[in-house]
């Protein structure tokens, strides 16, 4: 984790801030509803303090219209341009017109950032936010590739005892089934059912403090009564005791002397719909395909890291990145076990896992 930045620059008249895989982001501006969090962010809101990402929002009456390439077209609300000093990100969608409704300017190591929002848009449509999807995860997933980190697209699944298991898989591998049968099961913390954020556990676990003990299922997470609140006492996943214990459970195969991997929850489910802000020491990770008779087959790290990165989220549209997520993941293969898992959607599959050992 890199070192995060005090708030030395002069604050402005409203701020918030919310934690996500370990990255914390400061949020500033002179308009409070600017620094309004989404609901799905709401139980990753932290204490404003020390910042990985200083995002300054600022209202403008119109956004003019590039007329320069785009570096890369997601096809659909978002487009990237290369800008003097770092990056643009230009969001638009045709029932606010041709014009970027809010664009995102930053810095190239992903630090510092300045978020212009079309004040008519935002001021006509009320359900509209600055930080919502996908802006949050594209600022999040960009500045993971500047540290030894990576977004997984799987499901991460903490039991009683602490120990993480990881299943990731392709959209119709079987990760909400996976977690559906697993919550059928036991009681077990979920962190995500879609998106996980994994990286080195070598620095303290640095909980939201607004959201301590919430495991929320549901993009309203922000609303009762669809919350899981649960004390942190009585959670898989409190972060003293219960880690310690983790340390003793997790397999000697999946430590080594760079350390070992933690798993992090993120707000952008699946269909099962589970997101929480914590997080877990990481034992296992399972690549999940349908077969016949839950087969574990072991991967060596080269196949590991392959069927790793194409169930990743990494930006494509420069080289670096891709480079840092490779060396990360075959980091990560070396640390912890990789299996291919040909499962059938039954409790036979938890079985499985519940009684295998490395």
């Amino acid at each position: 984790m890199t070192t995060q930045r005090p708030c030395a620059y002069p604050a402005a008249e409203h701020r918030n801030q919310f934690t996500i895989g370990g990255i914390s982001v400061l949020l500033d501006g002179d308009d409070p509803a600017a620094v309004e969090l989404v609901p799905a962010l709401m139980p990753f809101q932290a204490g404003v303090g020390l910042f990985d990402i200083r995002v300054r929002v600022e209202r403008f009456s119109d956004l003019d219209i590039s007329t320069v390439p785009a570096l890369f077209d997601s096809g659909s609300v978002w487009r990237l341009y290369d800008d003097d000093s770092g990056f643009r990100f230009d969001f638009s969608v045709p029932t606010f017109g041709h014009r970027p409704y809010k664009r995102l300017i930053v810095d190239r190591d992903f630090s510092q950032a300045m978020l212009q929002i079309s004040g008519p848009v935002f001021d006509t449509y009320t359900t509209v936010a600055p930080l919502d999807y996908p802006l949050d995860e594209l600022l999040i997933m960009h500045r993971l590739t500047h540290e030894k980190a990576i977004e997984l697209h799987g499901s991460g699944i903490v039991r009683a005892d602490g120990i993480g298991n990881l299943f990731v898989g392709h959209s119709g591998a079987g990760k909400s089934t996976t977690t559906r049968l697993w919550t059928e099961r036991e009681n077990v913390e979920v962190l995500s059912d879609d998106r996980i954020i994994v990286r080195r556990d070598d620095q303290p676990f640095r909980a939201p403090s607004a959201a301590l003990g919430i495991s929320a299922r549901g993009s309203d997470a922000a609303q009762a009564p669809q919350l899981r609140l649960r004390d942190r006492s009585a959670s898989p996943i409190g972060h003293s005791a219960q880690d310690d214990r983790a340390e003793k459970q997790i397999p000697r195969s999946s430590r080594n002397d760079k350390g070992q991997m933690r798993m992090y929850g993120t707000p952008w489910h699946g269909e099962a719909m589970y997101a929480s802000p914590n997080s877990a020491p990481l034992a296992r990770i399972f690549v999940l395909e349908h077969g016949h008779g839950n087969v574990i087959t072991p991967l060596t790290p080269s196949q590991a890291v392959a069927e790793l990165f194409a169930r990743s989220f990494v930006p494509f549209h420069r080289h670096e990145y891709v480079d840092s997520a490779l060396v990360f993941l075959e980091e990560l293969a070396n640390a912890v076990p990789v299996y291919r898992y040909a499962f059938e959607p039954d409790q036979r599959a938890v079985e499985k896992i519940r009684n295998f050992h490395d």
